[in-house]
């Protein structure tokens, strides 16, 4: 069994084995979040409507599963499915009676919306005073963008990090992942991590926010200071330099048969490895700025001119930083990839074996671990019932309604 991976039904502890957390979250940044509290052992209820929660239903990059897209399933593991219509008072009184026996409650709903739904903070802390109460949206609760949607790309526009990259006169860089929503995600795990541990030493539970345009600003942190302590505006140059505020050459750069990373090297190194002699008396400092363009140029010139490996090899040796660029058929089988166990492999009931990406830390004593797979909608309804106090008949009656609902796998 690889590590960070125990077969589903297997009892034994994760660090926060014990906290019920309960995630009325949608999309990315909510699940994200609340499934690596999951992985960390917190019992993860997924709280979602009949029919399935938005994810379930629209496929990223036209990836359908069997019953389970792979969207919803790279977002869901290691929770279990209520499926419940919180519009119902029946069905809103299950939720709150859920809220008695939680630590943590997760929405990213749309300002205003946890509200008329009777599931705001003061709502719910009145009934639970020691809930760490998350609240995700994408601009922040108050203010002029309070009810702007909050996407991805939209918000990495408005960040200011697509000018740090790429040519003067050339459009904007995106990132190449959904780069928002991950650090939302992290962002909103740190603040439930720091609130629980605060109940922990006080017994007080808390209200966190969490704004997509807060966490991606403040993920700039060296960037922006660079700009409002010292002044320096972003200068994107001729040539495709990889960032404003690193000095040249820094960059993808074609080899004969692909494609390298060079990451800033002394520039007298750099000109013994190439055979450029220009760089032997260029001050890295001085002119690694203001001939940003002449040394990516002459760079690129140089190393279109032998194999990737033949340059990788000649770097190393070197003392150069460099590295390959990997399309994901190349990361996979990465040896070190392979050796740190990063991609996990577990049986899913509908949709077979599954390969994922693990986990981003290791723990010596608690280490997080795939318990369950992502549930079919409202897979554990019944259950979940079970444990707040309804019975077998009640149960029954509010499938038969429609209030719940229940798919086996």
């Amino acid at each position: 069994m690889q590590r960070g991976l125990r077969f589903q039904g297997k009892d034994e502890m994760g660090v926060l084995d014990g906290y019920r957390v309960l995630d009325c979250s949608i999309a990315m940044a909510g699940p994200f979040a609340a499934q690596r509290l999951g992985d960390l052992g917190a019992d993860v209820i997924k709280v979602e409507p009949v029919t399935g929660e938005w994810q379930r239903h629209t496929a990223a990059g036209g990836a359908r599963g069997n019953r389970v897209n792979v969207s919803f399933l790279s977002l869901n593991r290691n929770k279990r499915s209520l499926a419940v219509d919180l519009k119902s008072d029946e069905g809103k009184a299950i939720l709150l009676e859920l809220v008695k026996t939680a630590d943590v409650f997760l929405q990213n709903y749309r300002p205003g919306v946890a509200e008329r739904l009777g599931v705001d903070y003061l709502t719910l802390s009145a009934i639970n005073p020691k809930l760490v109460y998350v609240s995700m949206s994408g601009y922040g609760e108050e203010g002029p963008y309070r009810d702007r949607p909050g996407q991805d790309l939209v918000l990495q526009g408005m960040s200011g990090a697509m000018l740090s990259a790429g040519r003067e006169g050339e459009p904007p860089t995106a990132a190449g992942q959904y780069l928002v929503d991950a650090v939302t995600a992290y962002t909103a795990f740190e603040g439930v991590l720091a609130a629980l541990l605060h109940r922990e030493r006080t017994g007080e539970g808390q209200r966190v926010d969490v704004n997509m345009l807060d966490a991606i600003t403040t993920l700039q942190m060296q960037e922006l200071s660079v700009f409002t302590v010292a002044g320096k505006p972003q200068e994107r140059s001729a040539e495709p330099h990889a960032h404003v505020y690193i000095r040249a050459p820094y960059g993808a750069f074609a080899t004969s048969d692909g494609f390298i990373i060079v990451a800033f090297p002394p520039l007298k190194t750099l000109g013994e490895v190439i055979g450029e002699p220009s760089f032997l008396t260029m001050n890295e400092e001085v002119d690694g700025w203001e001939k940003r363009d002449e040394i990516f140029a002459k760079t690129r010139a140089k190393l279109k001119d032998r194999t990737s490996a033949e340059w990788l090899a000649a770097f190393s040796e070197a003392d150069i930083w460099a590295g390959p660029v990997y399309g994901y058929a190349d990361l996979v089988d990465d040896p070190q990839i392979r050796h740190n166990g990063t991609f996990i492999e577990y049986d899913h009931p509908t949709e077979g074996r599954v390969k994922t990406p693990g986990f981003p830390f290791r723990m010596s004593r608690t280490p997080p671990e795939v318990r369950r797979g992502a549930p079919v909608t409202g897979e554990n309804t019944r259950q979940i019932l079970s444990e707040i106090g309804y019975g077998d008949e009640a149960i029954d009656a509010l499938l038969s309604s429609r209030i719940v609902n229940e798919e086996k796998p």
